[in-house]
Order: C-alpha cells, then structure tokens, then sequence
C-alpha cells in the first residue's frame, strides 16, 4: 500500500506535530511504501519570511531525521523540488467546483484569524489534491480536521475522471487513534496559531518553562481529582509506561498529587524520552549537505513516479 503525508514549514515543530503526524507516519513506513514532503508551497499561505521559510524547511528534515525517519525505507522529499506539482494542481482546478472550495472550512478558518485572503490560501484544498494525486497514493494518514480536505481530493478526482477518463484513484483516509488531537498547553489543540506548543527539541530551560505554563484548574493537591480531563495527564500518557500513567492516575484519584509535582514528572519524562532524538539532531545538523542530498534524491524519486501521472493527464485533457 503506498501512503502518503506532508507537513507545513511554518515553525518550530512541537509534541502536536510529533505525537500527531510525525511518530505514525514514521511507523507506518515500516510497513508501507511512503511518500513524505516538506510542504513549502503551501507554506507560502501564510507569507513567510524567505529566510524563515529556508530555517524552518532545515529544520523540519532535521526533526523527521532525528526522530527516526529513514530515507532508505521512505521518499522524502521538499514539494517545491517536484514542480509536476504545480502543473496538476492546474490540471485539477479546471474541474473543482467553486461551490466546493467556498465551502472548505480552512479557508474561513485561516482569513477569520487575519491571513491575506489571497487565491493560492482558497485554492490550497487543490495543491493538496495534486499532491495526493500525483502518487497515486492509496491512503492518507489525516486528523479529522483535515479530512473535509482529503474528501475534496477524492471528489476532484472524480470530477476528472469523469470528465477525461479513469487516470486517478480514489485514496481513502487512514484515521487512527495515533492521529489525534493533542492537547496544548492551554487545553485547546495544539498550534503555532494558539501560541500553546511544547517543542520537540528547544533549550532544557524554554521547555521546562512551557510545561510548567499549563493550565490547571484550582484544586488543591490533597482533593482527589479526576486526571482524565488534565491536561498534564494527556501529554504523560504519550511518553510514559502504562505503570508510570497508572500510578500517576491513582495519585490523582486518591489525592495527593499537585498539578506543579505532575508538571516536573511530565518535563521530566519528556526531556528524557526525546534525549536521543536530540543527539541525533546534533549530529546532522553538523552536515548540511548530507541533509540536501537526502531531500534530493527523495525528489528524484519522486519525480519518477510524478512525471508518469502527470503525463497520463496531459494526455488525457489533450496537452499531449
């Protein structure tokens, strides 16, 4: 089964990205054939920085890297380096409806929180087809805010083939219990957008102090309290062994446990169990080149394959 995943450069990668998209995509390339891109096109919705924009896609090879991603067993690749991209999304956009992209909620979503409305954010839901198109991807590991969009791949898709032939198939969306919200540091999901992340990798000092931040309620640490709406408790269960959690979750019940101790052994756990993946980092960040070579020859790859679709595409609309 080929499965296939992106993730934004749009910041410091944080424990949502990680326990969200990152630790189930690199499980899933164990057992599958895995196409993962640095989405640098649909990074630049939001405008960024170019500098920026350089750092953060860095950054985001550096983090999958460090946290297990192997380029033996997955393509990975930056998406501005397959430019066949671009050429389908266009493809693809002579047969969307507009009825359908006006009613995708993350554009409303994003102008409502002060991005420009410009044509590429509103055409983002068509970007993101392509990208799944173009590999012919028979599945895509999504959270379920992001499926409205796989549904609006799917339709496209349909729309095309209806419209020129059978060239795509339809992928279906892979919804795990891995792939879920995970609570920031204010309770909401979290985002950069909420300013509520816990970085993967950052200075000992900055991620204690984020921890330590979480928001708890008022009870004191002798009342009995239920931990399953904790926010503290949520992030433990990730990083800890069952025996940790349920000795954490008998404290709480039977009193006794404050939300600052929960916090240490929280800051404590994750500092620990990211310890590896933090030497890891290190360690490549010394070699710039190793990392463009690895993103290249994701490309090359990937370009194998999405030269073919894209063909079969130009053919069928009569470009070719």
């Amino acid at each position: 089964m080929r499965v296939l995943s992106g993730i934004q450069p749009s910041g410091v990668l944080h424990l949502g990205n990680y326990f969200g998209m990152m630790q189930p995509a690199i499980t899933l390339a164990e057992k599958h054939q895995a196409y993962y891109f640095i989405a640098d096109y649909h990074a630049l919705t939001s405008r960024p920085d170019p500098k920026d924009l350089r750092g953060f896609v860095k950054n985001v090879a550096l983090d999958f890297l460090a946290c297990g991603l192997s380029p033996e067993k997955t393509i990975f690749f930056r998406q501005s380096d397959v430019p066949e991209h671009l050429e389908l999304t266009w493809l693809l956009s002579t047969v969307a409806p507009m009825p359908m992209l006006e009613n995708c909620h993350s554009y409303k979503d994003k102008t409502a929180k002060g991005l420009p409305a410009s044509h590429a954010l509103f055409s983002y839901p068509v970007l993101m087809a392509a990208d799944i198109l173009i590999y012919q991807a028979d599945a895509v590991p999504v959270g379920k805010d992001q499926k409205q969009h796989l549904e609006v791949a799917r339709d496209i898709a349909a729309k095309f083939n209806e419209n020129f032939g059978e060239i795509f198939k339809l992928p279906e969306p892979m919804i795990t219990e891995a792939v879920a919200v995970i609570p920031g540091t204010d309770g909401q999901k979290m985002s950069k957008s909420y300013h509520n992340t816990i970085p993967i990798f950052g200075a000992e000092k900055e991620i204690r102090k984020r921890v330590m931040s979480i928001v708890t309620d008022s009870q004191l640490p002798e009342a009995a309290k239920d931990p399953e709406p904790n926010t503290v408790y949520q992030l433990y269960k990730m990083v800890a062994t069952p025996q940790e959690v349920q000795e954490m979750g008998t404290r709480f019940r039977e009193g006794g446990m404050g939300y600052g101790d929960a916090k240490k052994l929280l800051f404590e756990k994750l500092w620990t169990t990211f310890a590896p993946m933090r030497e890891r980092r290190e360690e490549l960040a010394k070699d710039d080149a190793k990392i463009e070579k690895i993103l290249q020859d994701g490309a090359q790859q990937a370009r194998e394959v999405a030269r073919g679709i894209l063909k079969k595409a130009r053919q069928a609309v009569g470009l070719e």
